[in-house]
């Protein structure tokens, strides 16, 4: 039987990356140029510039993923491409290159949900059960879904307000720390202790949102009130103070999502899923369902994990037409009250 071969493409943000996946979790290249460099000294990501940049690599990118995984062309089966959530430039760059490249080589294109390739990067680690609910922790997402079965994706519940990788990264920016600032937060939070007690916000109420926008703003109002006063906070505690107020959120929410939704495994994806606090509270906490997280190398954005999601909707024949177009604000269907088969 022959192998199964996709040519993946991710560019939502500020990472150029270009996989070839083989059958359902062989990835047999994983090509990431990323753009961290080019916007540290902005203190984030800004759309013009990841553009620009998406453009100067991306062939390249195409070229080395084909080379490092020893495949031709001929020998793929279809082409795979993020079209949503992210920067709609950025989406474009990457749509345009996929569309091209499919076109050319006469292979059918499949549209993938960028959200959907953090929740799949997890067939890395073993092969998925289902139904399955998952923590999404990113820079631009929280979020909890319930896959009833592969490929159908429902929100059960969200951030309101930020997005807790966002709430890192401006907490970073007032400790003055280098963009991104999730690593060396969390890095710096065990070395210290919660003794600033920042707030949980709607950790107790009777459903499965989240909230960051109070934490980030108390945090803020802390560092200047001591700024202006030339009280020195102690940096060690800051960042233990707004982690552990972070990871309780989270913990307390999930908990709250896995009575609601009963089921044997709990994937937890996206950038964030690289903390080391939240690994460690995860098997601290929840014993009870198995608990799969992808490799380090495959929590931050990149086109492997876009494959994975796409052999999916290629055994389902999920296929685009050449209008496709970008969809920054795509999201998952809601799911509520009841659990859909």
């Amino acid at each position: 039987m022959k192998d199964k071969l996709i040519l993946a493409i991710e560019s939502s943000c500020d990472e150029t990356s270009v996989a070839i996946l083989k059958n359902d979790n062989i990835l047999l290249s994983n090509i990431i140029a990323s753009q961290v460099e080019s916007h540290k000294r902005f203190g984030g990501v800004v759309p013009e510039v990841a553009s620009r940049h998406h453009v100067e690599v991306i062939t390249t990118c195409i070229e080395d993923a084909l080379k490092e995984a020893n495949v031709k062309a001929s020998d793929l089966d279809a082409v795979a491409v993020t079209y949503g959530p992210g920067l709609v430039g950025a989406l474009l760059v990457g749509m345009a290159a996929a569309k091209a490249f499919a076109w050319a080589n006469s292979l059918p294109l499949i549209p993938v949900n960028h959200m959907a390739g953090h929740l799949m990067a997890a067939r890395e680690q073993k092969e998925l059960t289902y139904p399955l609910l998952a923590l999404l922790v990113s820079g631009g997402h929280t979020e909890l879904v319930y896959v009833s079965h592969p490929g159908h994706y429902h929100i059960v519940g969200e951030t309101r307000d930020d997005a807790v990788g966002e709430a890192y990264d401006k907490v970073g920016r007032v400790m003055g720390l280098t963009y991104p600032a999730g690593k060396e937060i969390d890095q710096l939070a065990h070395k210290g202790k919660d003794v600033y007690q920042f707030p949980r916000a709607m950790i107790k109420e009777d459903n499965l949102e989240f909230s960051f926008s109070g934490l980030k703003s108390a945090f803020i109002n802390l560092h200047h009130n001591a700024e202006q006063k030339g009280q020195e906070l102690v940096l060690e505690d800051l960042c233990a103070s707004f982690q552990d107020a972070v990871l309780d959120i989270l913990l307390a929410k999930t908990k709250k999502a896995l009575t609601s939704y009963p089921v044997k495994t709990l994937v937890v994806a996206g950038g964030v899923a690289a903390n080391q606090g939240l690994r460690e509270r995860l098997a601290e906490e929840i014993t009870d369902v198995d608990v799969i997280i992808p490799p380090l190398r495959l929590c931050g954005d990149n086109a492997g994990m876009i494959a994975m999601a796409a052999a999916v909707e290629f055994d389902h024949k999920h296929f685009a037409t050449m209008d496709l177009n970008a969809q920054p604000s795509l999201a998952f269907e809601q799911l509520e009250n009841e659990i859909l088969d």
